[in-house]
């Protein structure tokens, strides 16, 4: 077992061994229930801090080990500073893992799933996290997915849950759908199956139309969230300004829209383009001949096979097959041959695009793949202000023609799109005007004569929520024999999940909850009719988009969270957990908390006010993964070094955000600090109510100056700029007990305490054991910080740094209220400025007292 290390003049108790001291505080503070939130009648401010919660997947691990102790800090900070804190924890326990699992093992999900969740349990508890534990949560519970359900009759209620018949990511081997970040090279993420195209009616939420909100609101987290993930969001909400644009087919009733963001560039489509996954090629094609329909059948297998992101890359040779129909131009009235292409997206705008290769690359790629006409209608090497242009002359003063014509420049020869400002040509009465005001121009043309509107447009899609799996929230809706889909009602959820007993859960392309014959075939409760259970199951998306607010009423069977105490609570002032789920985790929540907030459930539109990103812990360079077989395995260091160890390890080991790799975590290092903290508070000697203002003034401007930083450095998640703080402390205090003025001095008690109270946000157990040793009642995590006082932040000396010609070459230790005259004179009296300086001649003397003094030289 590992052991504070203890010298022979200062032992504390050897034979209390690191594990020893752990359960013994872990004992106290789940007997006291040291870490409850206070109720309604706690006057104190209020702080909401959660990390992301975890997936029961095993063991912790290194990456658990960062990311709770980073939220562990927050949260035993805020209580410090004398706040009602809430810091509760969860599991987000449904999810195919399980599932999978449960197939080989010919097991129950609900054993795989709540045995893990009991073994992170242990080890949360052994890590020492001031978790809440009266609020603990677990998304399959039929306590919490009721509340999913009732979520999703919210949404159906208002017009926000719909079902559609669409093209999704289909694993042939699991068996179900994937989302996009799912796909990777093609390939099924977790089997590495070649993932396919398959159209599945299935549920989906609404969340486009929340688009415009969902971007928009995103300037209120500025500065509060990472610029990087706002970035991510803003990228993937995606939003384009432009017009929707009717074109007619012949030889078709109905016209087709397509959305462009250059309606001024319609002269110069040659050629319209339809995806070939939409239902619009399948529609189109069935009056080619049959030549095109085999060569177009054969062309739709191939594009279901490749991926949305491969299929928009740049770089990959362009495709397609001419239906042998034709789109009409509605400014000009050209025939435009349309081709089904994989560039195209189904689900993009309206799954078409009238192609203007003249300005747009990927439709030049194709014009010249398939010797199609390209048609410049912008003169991008005209001027487009009223700016004279500026003329070039030899020394003769004749002008020098060297500007390239819009000849030279022409994409066709170019093989370069024209994609920059310029004037307007070949386009009848737009000619002459510039982008912006052409732009303006062809959408009042367009809505003047009915065949077009001004329009936006969005990258960002609805939320497919359905799932081919058992493991999940039951879908609460009721298939009638006629057709029709009606929910169930809300006194009669939770629908619950039915035993696994004679479910076969292997993947067969279906729900395995279709097979449970006696679950999926029950009665309508109000007609009495026969109906069947909707099958599928809901994302886990859905079960994390809320999980937040059940925190606040996590036993209620009342309703899913109390308005008054989401009112108290919410929103989370601080969220902790990784980048990787920077888009879809986050966007889905802050799209379900704008919904809630449009219902009167809640008085905020954002979920998160405050984002922290941690880095990933790695090893020797590499993410670790079991099959590369480098683990570092979180009970085996727990068990070694010990849980402070552990935890001061990993805050010291650089900023928050970075990633850490655990060749460079230095747990031995942080055991003998831990030590040496341990040792001070034990050679105290002064009395509990001695007066601190008679002790050393050295070390108390140094206790002080910690006092004043420590909080700024958490708010800032210098976490390990803290830790380095605390170590700078007790060399200190460790320094005047041995040979200043002694370990009776005040001034070592006041040092011992504030490191025994700081420490408690990173070695809770260590802090504990100090707090006791110094002759206090626990528990230190509940004591407040003291505060600074600023009579000892006055320095009386200060570093001055003397510089030649910008370099420094002394410094010197000066008043801290030298004047500048003085500090130049003692800088000229410096040999290392005098050397410097030499013979030569001083033209200039910069000084900017107390800190610096440049001497300016030449010669």
């Amino acid at each position: 077992m590992s052991e504070f290390p203890a010298s022979s003049t200062e032992a504390a108790d050897e034979s209390l061994s690191v594990h020893a001291i752990q359960a013994k505080w872990q004992k106290y503070w789940a007997d006291n229930e040291t870490f409850l939130a206070g109720g309604a009648d706690d006057n104190r401010p209020r702080k909401f801090v959660l990390a992301m919660f975890p997936y029961p997947s095993g063991d912790l691990h290194m990456g658990h080990a960062e990311n709770y102790l980073y939220s562990d800090i927050v949260a035993r900070f805020w209580r410090h500073r004398g706040h009602n804190v809430l810091n509760p924890i969860g599991w987000d326990s449904f999810g195919l893992p399980a599932e999978n699992a449960a197939i080989r093992r010919g097991a129950d999900p609900r054993e795989w799933t709540y045995q893990n969740i009991d073994q992170q349990k242990t080890g949360f508890k052994a890590y020492g996290v001031s978790f809440d534990w009266t609020r603990e949560l677990h998304t399959s519970d039929p306590e919490y997915y009721h509340w999913n359900q009732w979520l999703f009759l919210q949404l159906h209620e208002r017009g926000l849950a719909y079902r559609k018949k669409s093209p999704v990511n289909w694993c042939p081997n699991d068996q179900t759908v994937l989302a996009n970040e799912q796909v990777v090279d093609g390939r099924c993420e977790r089997c590495g199956a070649e993932v396919i195209k398959k159209k599945l009616t299935q549920w989906y939420f609404k969340i486009t139309d929340y688009a415009d909100r969902l971007l928009d609101d995103l300037n209120q987290l500025e500065g509060r969230w990472p610029h990087k993930v706002l970035q991510m969001q803003r990228n993937w909400i995606g939003r384009s300004i432009g017009a929707d644009v009717d074109f007619r087919i012949e030889g078709r009733d109905e016209p087709v829209t397509v959305f462009s963001t250059r309606p001024d560039t319609l002269h110069g489509a040659t050629f319209f383009v339809v995806a070939p996954d939409a239902d619009l090629a399948s529609e189109l094609v069935a009056d080619a001949s049959d030549e095109v329909k085999a060569t177009f059948r054969e062309y739709l297998e191939k594009v279901q096979k490749t991926t949305d992101i491969d299929r928009q890359s740049s770089d990959r040779p362009k495709t397609g097959v001419f239906l042998e129909r034709f789109a009409i131009n509605p400014v000009n009235g050209e025939k435009l041959p349309i081709w089904a292409a994989d560039y195209v997206l189904a689900d993009y705008g309206h799954g078409a695009v009238m192609a203007v290769p003249a300005h747009d690359q990927r439709d030049l790629d194709f014009a010249r793949a398939f010797d199609l006409p390209v048609k410049v209608v912008v003169d991008t090497t005209a001027p487009i202000t009223g700016a004279m242009p500026v003329i070039e002359v030899d020394a003769d003063g004749v002008p020098i023609d060297s500007a390239e014509t819009l000849d030279d420049q022409h994409p066709s020869v170019t093989g370069v799109a024209l994609s920059g400002e310029g004037r307007m040509i070949n386009s009848g009465d737009l000619n002459g005007l510039s982008k912006r005001n052409a732009v303006a121009r062809a959408i009042e043309q367009l809505t003047a004569a009915g065949t077009g509107r001004a329009a936006k447009n969005y990258r960002l899609r609805d939320w497919l929520i359905s799932r081919q799996r058992f493991w999940g929230t039951p879908i609460p809706m009721l298939h009638h024999e006629d057709g029709s889909v009606t929910p169930v009602p809300a006194d009669q959820l939770p629908v619950k999940l039915p035993s696994v007993e004679g479910l076969d859960l292997s993947p067969k392309g279906s729900s395995p909850l279709g097979a449970a014959e006696s679950w999926v075939r029950t009665v309508d409760p109000e007609s009495g009719e026969p109906v069947l259970r909707d099958a599928d199951t809901m994302d886990t998306f859905v079960d994390s988009s809320w999980y937040f607010l059940r925190f606040l009423s996590p036993n209620s069977d009342q309703f899913a969270f109390d308005p008054a105490e989401a009112a108290r609570w919410a929103p989370v002032d601080s969220y902790i957990g990784g980048v990787e789920h920077a888009i879809l985790h986050l966007l889905y929540a802050r799209f379900i908390t704008k919904v809630l907030f449009d219902m009167g459930l809640i008085d905020f539109t954002e979920p998160f006010s405050s984002l922290i990103n941690q880095g990933m812990v790695i090893l020797d360079g590499a993410k670790m993964s079991k099959s590369k077989g480098n683990l570092v395995l979180f009970q085996e260091e727990l068990d070694k070094y010990g849980a402070d160890a552990l935890r001061v390890g990993l805050a010291f080991a650089g900023p928050v955000e970075d990633d850490k790799d655990w060749a460079d975590v230095s747990t031995t290092g942080a055991q003998k600090f831990l030590a040496r903290a341990m040792r001070l508070s034990h050679a105290v000697s002064s009395p509990v109510d001695v007066l601190f203002k008679d002790g050393d003034a050295a070390l108390r401007r140094g206790t002080h100056r910690l006092l004043a930083d420590a909080p700024g450095l958490v708010e800032q998640t210098k976490f390990n700029v803290l830790v380095a703080r605390l170590m700078e402390l007790v060399n200190l205090a460790r320094k005047t007990v041995d040979s200043g003025a002694g370990a009776g001095d005040p001034a070592v008690r006041e040092a011992a305490e504030t490191v025994a109270v700081m420490l408690d946000l990173i070695a809770p157990h260590t802090a504990e054991e100090m707090w006791e040793a110094l002759g206090h009642e626990p528990s230190v995590g509940l004591v407040t910080w003291r505060q600074a006082d600023p009579a000892l932040l006055v320095e009386d000396t200060i570093t001055a740094v003397a510089q030649v010609n910008g370099k420094v070459r002394a410094q010197l230790e000066v008043p801290a209220k030298i004047t500048a005259d003085e500090l130049e004179a003692l800088a000229r009296t410096d040999e290392r400025v005098i050397r410097a300086i030499g013979d030569k001649e001083i033209v200039k003397v910069i000084v900017r007292a107390p800190k610096l003094v440049n001497f300016a030289v030449k010669g």
